[in-house]
């Protein structure tokens, strides 16, 4: 886990046959970011034509915060003149509007599922349902309903 302001990376590979966890330059069908800076320092993973799913919120690093550099610029541009498919928005506010900050992860997975079509609906929510506390599932359905657009 991240400490003091770093990054955390996670890697997923699944399929018939995986021989190494490592994603390489290039190979990443999608990348699904919190924020929007983490994502455009791993566009390079991403394949010709492979979608980027960012989270609009933009989360300080610790030179930002020292002063010592600046926030860049319209990076969800530079993603997509790099020839990445950018789909961006703003996870933080459905999760509020689901009921916790803490589902934004889950509505970020509600719109990966709308790209992924391999799994459906209804096994994602399946899988929230052994995942997630019952106190917890109504608003993580709805965090992820309201990242699917519904």
């Amino acid at each position: 886990m991240s400490q003091r302001g770093g990054s955390v990376v996670t890697y997923v590979r699944f399929g018939d046959k995986v021989y190494s966890p490592v994603i390489d330059k290039g190979e990443a069908d999608y990348i699904i970011s919190f924020e929007t800076l983490e994502a455009a320092r791993y566009i390079e993973c991403l394949k010709k034509g492979g979608t980027v799913i960012v989270n609009t919120q933009q989360i300080d690093p610790m030179p930002v915060i020292t002063g010592t550099a600046e926030y860049p610029e319209g990076l969800i541009q530079k993603m997509k003149d790099s020839g990445a498919n950018v789909d961006a928005m703003d996870a933080l506010d459905l999760a509020l509007k689901a009921g916790s900050s803490k589902s934004a992860n889950i509505a970020l997975m509600g719109r990966f599922s709308t790209y992924y079509k391999d799994i459906s609906e209804d096994e994602w929510l399946e899988a929230l349902a052994e995942c997630v506390k019952p106190q917890f599932l109504e608003l993580n359905k709805k965090a992820f309903a309201l990242g699917r657009g519904e």
